[in-house]
């Protein structure tokens, strides 16, 4: 059974030798934090009282982070069942503030200045709209430390199963939530949106690798509204490329081109974001047939990265050289340009290396690589490079972006003596389906 928090301990309780309330006249969260969890009571049972994450818990315990708003200090002493004067935050019945007479001349009881202004209000409203400032404020030191976790998150990204992401996303998207519910100065609400746009899309990220296609759509656009809100173009310009992939991989590749459109669009100068949108749209303009359009927009995508494309990292929603060639292996594959595919294949996954950070990467331009070669009528070596690539994946990497394209192979190989081999690939991505499914259901009970 969780340890409940005794109301006695504020009154009773000792730390470090010193009473209790010594700490909580000084609005010390850090301590409060320490000495409850010193009798037992866990950061996520302190967490759940006090309406924050069980990290931002433990990180208020660690002193990594400070509690200084108001609001914040008043759940606190709620949810802990802390007597609110043991904090100076008035009396549990106080339902305004405390007029200063010495701010006014007072005549029968009433404020008044010789002109018959009601000073005592002004003040009062003066002060309730100071607290409310401080309260709406976020310290400078837990947005930097979001930042960071948002940094964190885009920097694991690329090498995590997209389960464990969406996990870990959560709890910063709650905090996000949280701070941007409240009224924040423009600067601090820019930085807050921006945050939500990058981790909003990581989450329809994962979706959609995932094949929860409706979901990852609703979290695109929650993405593209963070970004627009936050003011930034590199955002609007990010989430719009990324949301065009979307149907890419699951609908119409028509869809894809309208937002890449959408996306360089909103593109003031060159930047990684719009060389991502240009490659983006070249391979949709080379799946649907439009052959000269692809033609020319991956010339536009080889001209925006030349001028602003990204230094080699394999940092999350960043465009560096290898994966401009991963885009354009698709869009090569799809016009049947299979001898500029294959030479574009051959430098990415040279680029990637031979154990990638990307897996997703390297696996998706190997059945490109499959695709040609079932165009190319080599058809067992097709069926066979498509079955290693997902064999090669560990099982939480299986996922239904790369069990798709494994069927588009199948389906790519011609009728005849090979089509014993494609019906074998299309039942193993059925067992690895059923699999998977069953992986989740596994992970849906897990505590």
């Amino acid at each position: 059974m969780a340890v409940q928090v005794d109301p006695e301990w504020w009154n009773s309780g000792r730390w470090n030798g010193r009473p209790i309330g010594e700490f909580l006249r000084r609005r010390d969260v850090t301590a409060v934090f320490r000495f409850l969890h010193a009798r037992g009571v866990s950061y996520g049972r302190i967490a759940a009282l006090v309406g924050v994450s069980s990290n931002r818990a433990a990180e208020i315990a660690k002193g990594v982070r400070q509690v200084t708003a108001y609001e914040v200090l008043e759940r606190i002493a709620a949810g802990l069942d802390i007597p609110r004067p043991a904090m100076g935050l008035g009396r549990d019945d106080d339902a305004v503030v405390p007029r200063d007479p010495g701010l006014a001349a007072v005549e029968g009881g009433v404020d008044r200045s010789p002109a018959g202004v009601e000073f005592g209000h002004l003040v009062r409203l003066r002060l309730g709209l100071d607290e409310a400032l401080a309260a709406a404020s976020v310290a400078s030191g837990q947005l930097e430390l979001i930042e960071q976790a948002v940094g964190e998150h885009m920097r694991v990204y690329p090498s995590a199963a997209p389960q464990v992401m969406l996990s870990l996303v959560a709890a910063d998207c709650r905090e996000v939530q949280v701070l941007s519910l409240r009224r924040q100065p423009a600067a601090v609400q820019s930085r807050l949106s921006g945050a939500a746009a990058l981790l909003a899309t990581m989450c329809a990220d994962a979706l959609m690798r995932l094949g929860e296609v409706a979901e990852a759509r609703r979290w695109y656009g929650t993405a593209v509204h963070a970004a627009d809100d936050s003011g930034e173009a590199r955002f609007r310009v990010l989430v719009r490329a990324q949301a065009a992939m979307l149907p890419y991989y699951f609908g119409d590749p028509a869809q894809t081109v309208a937002l890449a459109d959408a996306a360089l669009a909103v593109t003031p100068v060159a930047s990684s974001p719009g060389a991502l949108a240009a490659a983006g749209r070249a391979r949709a303009l080379a799946r649907i047939g439009a052959v000269e359009q692809a033609r020319s927009a991956i010339d536009q995508a080889r001209r925006l990265f030349d001028q602003a494309g990204d230094e080699d990292t394999d940092v999350a929603f960043r465009f560096p050289a290898k994966r401009l060639l991963f885009y354009l292996s698709g869009a090569y594959t799809w016009l049947g340009a299979t001898g500029e595919a294959y030479r574009v294949q051959d430098e990415a996954l040279r680029l990637y290396g031979a154990a990638p950070a990307v897996p997703i990467d390297a696996a998706l331009i190997a059945l490109d690589r499959s695709m040609c070669l079932a165009r190319d009528r080599r058809a067992t070596e097709a069926v066979a490079t498509a079955r290693d690539v997902v064999t090669d994946l560990p099982e939480t990497q299986r996922t239904e972006i790369i069990l798709t394209r494994v069927t588009d192979v199948a389906s790519a190989i011609p009728d005849g003596h090979s089509r014993g081999e494609a019906v074998a690939l299309t039942d193993y991505v059925r067992a690895c389906r059923e699999r998977a499914r069953s992986l989740g259901a596994t992970a849906a009970l897990g505590p």
